[in-house]
């Protein structure tokens, strides 16, 4: 006798589908939202540089650029971003790529901008790393919570939250604290364990605030 076929199980909605019963994000708070992180990331990402420490993720690659060949934090983010911005919009949708799209150009844009009005003096590094990370992943829980990302390992780390329930805040760890122990071929082995305290500290945030079910907002 043929087996019956098993049904599959549905699948839960992706990051540009609103999941059952959630309530909308105006763009008005959408647009102050992406404001709000963006200014917190690029006030993070500004006391990791002030130190000289890294971090990990698309932002830790592109402060390596900035380190090892001059350029600015803002056009290294962007570049660095772009090979995963393909990745967004094949596995997570138009509606979540276009924000992140949208929260890279901004955060790009302001750390540029900001710069001649920071005039930060000398940070101690044990200071800036958890701050900075506190900072960072303040910043990036805002964007999430809207929909959004800032590209690179934020897309797959919410792709696999959205679809096993892994935390994306412990995948997130895990994948950044490879990108500062690779930083070992740049900066001081001292640096890089300051810099893991950043990222212990940004991913911890996101891990506690961000968890699968617990906010619907969309």
């Amino acid at each position: 006798m043929a087996e019956m076929p098993q049904p599959h199980a549905p699948r839960p909605p992706g990051l540009d589908q609103p999941p059952p019963g959630s309530l909308r994000h105006t763009p008005l708070e959408d647009a102050i939202a992406f404001l709000s992180a963006a200014v917190l990331v690029g006030l993070g990402v500004a006391l990791f540089e002030k130190a000289g420490l890294v971090t990990g993720g698309t932002a830790g690659l592109a402060l390596l650029l900035s380190y090892r060949f001059g350029i600015g934090f803002g056009p290294a983010f962007v570049l660095v971003n772009l090979p995963f911005f393909a990745l967004a919009v094949f596995r997570m949708g138009w509606r979540f790529t276009m924000k992140t799209i949208a929260a890279v150009g901004l955060l790009a844009a302001i750390s540029e901008l900001q710069r001649p009005l920071l005039g930060l003096g000398a940070i101690h590094a044990g200071y800036a790393a958890p701050v900075g990370g506190l900072l960072v992943g303040v910043g990036l829980l805002i964007l999430f919570r809207h929909r959004g990302s800032l590209g690179g390992f934020n897309v797959l780390a919410l792709y696999l939250q959205e679809r096993t329930g892994w935390r994306a805040g412990w995948l997130q760890l895990g994948l950044d604290a490879a990108v500062v122990l690779l930083s070992l071929a740049v900066v001081a082995p001292e640096v890089v364990a300051v810099s893991l305290v950043g990222a212990l500290t940004l991913n911890l945030t996101l891990a506690i605030n961000h968890r699968p079910g617990r906010y619907v907002g969309m």
